[in-house]
């Protein structure tokens, strides 16, 4: 199906709009009123722009207190139609929408609106305009889907129909039932579609529409239903994206607007008129790749976590780590981190340690990276010499690289014989593997990370929690995989410029976390401190064994209990913007210790400030 999105989703000028919509393979525009007043480009000239860029203008949006006005009042409001169509012709855009009347003005008369949305369809006929009339979920009179399509077929004109939006809908509409209604509406008369999610919020509703509203898939509506609906009424024209969103309104608008495609793209999949490669979802992770450029500070602490340094890469200034079923990869290359968005959270590799990639263990690499593809995933080009496995790498959102490789598995290349075993002494007695990895998002990115997670490698979402740090909230989503052997939470931070809140962290799962912890520390390694106060709350919340709270307080370990089972873990102190985590999952615990979150950044922030400055 053809693709469209509204001007008033993006930031910048109408001509930058323009482009990104264009760049991310939207097929066409919806301008919307204000974009074009504020354009130094007249309508003719937006419209050859648009027609080099390979995009239709499929509505010019919106008129507003149109229809069951007195008399007068629609004078002036045809008066100003006659103008707006005229302009509309040097737009070449052939679709007006008419929002349900605000105004005080307007009268409880479905004839009287009947009527003069009739003579307003004639005028436009004169143009060769149509006229979808949409009801706003806040409209004075009509506020409901099925409302507004009684008083178009009352109407009974060729040149008006009906614009169905997915947020005026869902906002109002309890259930499956009350969607009944579209299935009486013939596809020739829904004139436009317009699509929007938005997470699901106790507040006024033209608040709600205003400044929550997000792209399909990233919020609690049921989207992929309504669309699903709408196709079996015969409707053929556009999906289009309809998002009002604060975020989205200062991010760049080339990332948004590819976003929104991806958006679409899954969700015309979901519908069924979209054939994707399918998702292949990763069984492990490989390895997290570590970017330094100096690597004494990491290879100390992972010494001490007892890693051995068993490989060096054949052609690139790159050290394998490994404990147990863990690996780490430590890349001092002075170019280690090129596609990194680290640079716009004000920093650089220079600051110290950061994670730059991660290595997914994947079923079927190749066909991974068709789908990362074909859902608009930067595949990132490799510096590889002769004999290097040819591995495939996309880019998440926040920059990170994803490389989609499989670990000594026949028929397939094998991202360990890239490196030469290195003379080391036996790994530490354990069998670590990475239980999780956080990612600290740009904070305008935090749904779109979600949605990328969920939509290009099949991992499922959590529910959203918020986290309380001392300067703010932290918001966090975890995906993950269905056995959770692939587990990333989410993270967008509370304060934009302070390290705590983008340091990020590798989870590491043990069978005893106790044991990893005295070895840590028994190797010099500091577990991060944390308060008296918080062992205090443990003791009067929990029973615990003889010594048991004794010996987590003393090495720094906490603990939590969910309806499955029981979470110990403990944090290492920070190397640069990396931390590590000891985690034991017992009895079939599923969740991160959300519980703890604050104790733990509270201690980060005071080993950081440690004047409390």
């Amino acid at each position: 199906m053809r693709t469209s999105i509204a001007t008033v989703s993006l930031s910048g000028t109408l001509t930058e709009k323009l482009t990104a919509a264009a760049r991310a393979g939207f097929d066409g525009v919806e301008i919307f009123e204000n974009d074009l007043l504020a354009s130094p480009l007249e309508p003719a000239e937006v419209r050859a722009r648009c027609a080099d860029l390979g995009l239709t203008v499929d509505l010019y949006q919106p008129m507003r207190d149109v229809e069951a006005v007195p008399a007068e009042e629609f004078a002036r409001t045809l008066r100003r139609a006659r103008h707006k169509f005229a302009l509309m012709e040097g737009l070449g855009a052939d679709t007006v929408l008419v929002c349900s009347s605000v105004s005080p003005l307007a009268r409880d008369d479905d004839e009287l609106a009947a009527a003069q949305l009739s003579r307003l369809a004639d005028l436009a006929q004169d143009f060769g305009v149509r006229v979808a009339y949409e009801a706003l979920a806040w409209g004075r009179h009509v506020s409901t889907y099925d409302h507004a399509w009684r008083i178009v077929e009352t109407a009974a004109h060729p040149a008006l129909g009906t614009c169905l939006d997915s947020f005026h809908i869902l906002s109002r509409t309890p259930g499956p039932k009350d969607l009944d209604g579209i299935g009486d509406i013939p596809g020739e008369k829904i004139f436009f579609l317009q699509l929007a999610d938005a997470p699901l919020l106790g507040m006024d509703v033209l608040q709600w529409s205003r400044h929550h509203r997000c792209f399909p898939g990233q919020g609690g509506f049921d989207v992929a239903g309504l669309v699903g609906r709408v196709l079996r009424t015969g409707y053929d024209g556009p999906l289009s994206l309809e998002v009002f969103n604060d975020v989205f309104r200062q991010a760049e608008a080339g990332p948004t607007a590819v976003d929104a495609r991806r958006s679409l793209l899954l969700l015309q999949e979901e519908v069924g008129v979209e054939v994707l490669p399918p998702p292949v979802t990763p069984s492990a992770v490989a390895f997290a790749e570590l970017v330094t450029q100096d690597a004494d500070p990491v290879a100390a602490l992972l010494g001490a976590l007892g890693f051995a340094r068993t490989g060096r890469h054949r052609g690139k200034p790159v050290d394998l780590w490994e404990q147990g079923r863990a690996r780490i990869l430590v890349n001092t290359g002075a170019a280690a981190l090129p596609h990194s968005r680290l640079h716009s959270r004000g920093g650089s590799p220079a600051d110290g340690t950061a994670l730059a990639a991660i290595g997914l263990e994947s079923p079927d690499p190749a066909a991974a990276a068709r789908r990362a593809e074909a859902l608009l995933a930067p595949v990132l080009p490799r510096r590889r010499a002769e004999g290097d496995a040819p591995l495939d790498a996309v880019a998440a959102p926040d920059g990170t690289e994803l490389f989609l490789c499989a670990t000594r598995r026949p028929g397939l290349p094998d991202w360990r014989a890239d490196f030469e075993d290195a003379p080391h002494a036996p790994a530490a007695a354990g069998d670590f593997r990475i239980d999780h990895v956080a990612l600290t998002q740009p904070w305008h990115q935090f749904d779109e990370a979600v949605l990328f997670h969920r939509g290009v490698l099949g991992l499922d979402a959590q529910e959203s929690v918020d986290v309380a740090d001392p300067y703010g909230l932290l918001r966090s989503r975890a995906v993950a995989n269905a056995d959770g052997s692939v587990r990333f939470p989410l993270t967008v931070g509370a304060a934009p410029g302070d390290d705590t809140a983008h340091a990020r962290h590798i989870a590491l799962a043990t069978d005893d976390v106790v044991a990893a912890v005295r070895r840590l520390v028994a190797a010099g390694g500091r577990p991060l401190p944390i308060p008296a106060n918080y062992y205090d709350d443990l003791a009067a919340r929990f029973e615990f064994a003889d010594g048991e709270l004794e010996t987590y307080r003393e090495l720094g370990i906490l603990y939590d209990r969910d309806a499955h089972g029981v979470f110990r873990h403990c944090y290492t102190r920070t190397v640069g913007r990396v931390f590590f985590e000891l985690v034991q999952r017992d009895g079939g615990y599923q969740g991160y210790g959300a519980a703890n979150a604050p104790v733990r950044l509270a201690a980060q922030h005071a080993v950081r400030r440690p004047t409390g400055g």
